[in-house]
């Protein structure tokens, strides 16, 4: 039996279109108590090298929802611009999910891992281990 009060969180971003960790995406956390509470923003991070945000915050006590933002039009723009450098675009420039949002209950005690797979016109999610 688990004596902790709060839940906690972590996240990891996976590029799927290029096989690899995503990095730089900016990613924010909130919480909320109930499903009719107010979200409160806890802070954030970015993603390292290895695709992972090894800052995020503490959940507080009594948290029952989560939501992880991770704003993607940035990784996706400098990514384009990357890419342009060798061959010329062959497809729309614009950016189909410039955010992704993900939403997620918890409990007291459990720790919850939560990967993103994202590609430029797609994205999963899943609990993790």
């Amino acid at each position: 039996m688990s004596t902790q009060t709060t839940a906690s969180v972590s996240t990891h971003i996976l590029d799927t279109s290029a096989g690899r960790p995503a990095e730089g995406v900016a990613i924010r956390l909130a919480a909320r108590s109930g499903g009719d509470a107010e979200w409160t923003a806890l802070g954030g991070g970015a993603t390292d090298a290895d695709g992972r945000c090894k800052n995020l915050p503490a959940l507080p006590e009594g948290t029952t929802h989560v939501r992880l933002d991770f704003e993607t039009e940035a990784y996706f723009v400098k990514k384009q611009a990357e890419a342009q450098q060798d061959a010329p675009a062959t497809r729309d420039s614009g950016v189909f999910f410039p955010e992704v949002a993900i939403t997620f209950a918890v409990v007291p005690g459990e720790h919850y891992h939560v990967p993103l797979l994202l590609n430029p016109f797609g994205y999963s999610v899943y609990r993790g281990s």
